[in-house]
């Protein structure tokens, strides 16, 4: 959520449109399953994900049942290669995965105004130095960077929100509420390469995203009946 809402604030600077990207992700884990689930849900189509062996892709003889249907969901050309295979031409890196796994020549590859986080904590996928002029926007998991990427402003807020409407479940438009309601929360004004997502200590943030969850909730008629 909190992923998303720093991408549709990114793509207001670079002036594209979520169906028009092409995502790689590094890292198919719980993270970047989650994260390409909600990109879908965004509009995005053309995701491409990487594990320590390559691209996913439905001819791999060696993937667990996660990413099996990671694999059907997921790179619709079904391209093979490793991450720097996979990355020429590509609008949006995004890592959750292990530190320096891509270099300055990698960025260099990407397509115009490319957009990378990269949220592997404590040392990223690539550093904000290393990245420095070459690209769009810069994201991190890390708090000493600009635009940290951190599940904090999406979840007191999405769980406070679900509990004053009496929510039984969480559902897609409930998170992408979440998400809006974030990106949102970076006044058009402010919005910058260096400011794409809102401070974790921003309390506003908390409360905009409850109140959009909630509505989202009865929106969606997942509510107990108030007695």
């Amino acid at each position: 959520m909190v992923t998303l809402a720093a991408l549709e604030n990114s793509l207001k600077i670079v002036g594209k449109q979520m169906a028009d990207l092409r995502v790689v992700i590094s890292g198919a884990g719980a993270a970047g399953v989650a994260i390409a689930k909600m990109l879908l849900s965004a509009g995005v189509s053309n995701i491409l994900a990487c594990d320590t062996k390559g691209a996913i892709h439905k001819g791999r003889d060696d993937l667990n049942v996660v990413k099996q249907k990671f694999a059907d969901i997921t790179n619709p050309e079904q391209i093979s290669g490793s991450l720097r295979d996979v990355l020429p031409g590509a609008d949006v890196f995004i890592g959750v995965s292990a530190p320096d796994v891509i270099d300055a020549d990698d960025l260099r590859k990407m397509a115009t105004d490319p957009i990378v986080f990269a949220m592997s904590n404590p040392n990223p996928e690539i550093r904000p130095e290393v990245a420095k002029g070459l690209v769009a926007v810069m994201a991190t998991g890390r708090s000493d960077y600009p635009n940290q990427i951190n599940n904090v402003l999406a979840f007191p807020g999405i769980f406070r929100g679900a509990l004053d409407a009496g929510a039984t479940d969480i559902t897609d438009h409930m998170k992408r509420a979440a998400a809006e309601a974030i990106a949102e929360c970076v006044a058009p004004e402010e919005l910058r390469p260096g400011f794409v997502i809102p401070s974790v200590f921003d309390t506003s943030v908390g409360e905009a995203v409850a109140t959009a969850v909630a509505e989202a909730a009865v929106l969606d008629g997942v509510c107990r009946p108030q007695r």
